[in-house]
C-alpha cells in the first residue's frame, strides 16, 4: 500500500516540478500573478489556466499557443518562458469573488497534466464596509436607502441599506441591513 504514494510522487515530479497544491494571495483591485513551473520536454506544449474545484469540469480561462507569445482573454493572460520552463498567468482587476480553486495545466494527448492552485483575495480598500455614519436614516424612518456612489479606479461603489422599524412600546428602533454594491466597468 505504501508503494502507490511513492509512485505517484515520482510520476508527478516527472511532469511538473511543483506538483503539490499551492495557495496564492492577491488584493482586490490589483493583479494576481501565478508562476507555473514544468520540467524539460514540455516547452512547446500548450499551457492553460482554468477555474473550478473539479479538474474535469473546470472552465479554461486562457490558453497559450505553445509559443512564448502573450495570450490575453478578458482579465486573464498567459505567457510561457521556454528557457526558464515556467508559464506565468495573470488575472487583472482582481475581485473578492475571484477567490476559488484554479489549475495550472499542460495540454497533451490523453489526459492533460496539471496541479491545483488555491487563490485567496484580500478585500483591501476595495471593499469598505457600510459602517454607520452620518448618512444613516433617522430612527423613525424605514425603507430602502441607496447612498450616492463613489467612483474608484474604474468601479462604482455604493452602499445599499434596508431599514425596518421595530416597534416596542415606548421605544422606536430601526433595524438596518447593509450591503456593499459594486459595478465593475472595464
Amino acid at each position: 500500500m505504501r508503494l502507490l504514494p511513492v509512485l505517484f510522487l515520482v510520476v508527478c515530479q516527472g511532469h511538473f516540478s511543483t506538483c503539490v497544491e499551492r495557495m496564492v494571495k492577491g488584493t482586490a483591485g490589483g493583479t494576481l500573478t501565478v508562476r507555473c513551473t514544468y520540467e524539460r520536454g514540455w516547452e512547446h506544449y500548450k499551457k492553460w489556466w482554468c477555474r473550478g474545484y473539479d479538474w474535469d469540469s473546470c472552465k479554461i480561462l486562457v490558453k497559450s499557443t505553445g509559443s512564448e507569445r502573450l495570450v490575453k482573454k478578458g482579465r486573464a493572460a498567459i505567457q510561457d518562458n521556454h528557457s526558464q520552463r515556467v508559464f506565468t498567468v495573470t488575472l487583472e482587476n482582481l475581485w473578492y469573488d475571484d477567490a476559488d480553486t484554479y489549475w495550472c495545466g499542460i495540454e497533451k494527448v490523453g489526459n492533460d497534466l496539471g496541479y491545483k492552485v488555491y487563490v485567496d483575495v484580500d478585500p483591501g480598500r476595495y471593499y469598505p464596509s457600510c459602517a454607520p455614519g452620518p448618512w444613516d436614516p433617522p430612527p423613525e424612518e424605514s425603507g430602502l436607502f441607496l447612498y450616492l456612489p463613489r467612483w474608484v479606479e474604474g468601479s462604482l461603489k455604493t452602499c445599499l441599506r434596508l431599514c425596518l422599524p421595530l416597534k416596542i412600546p415606548h421605544v422606536v428602533v430601526n433595524w438596518c441591513l447593509s450591503a456593499n454594491m459594486y459595478l465593475y466597468l472595464g
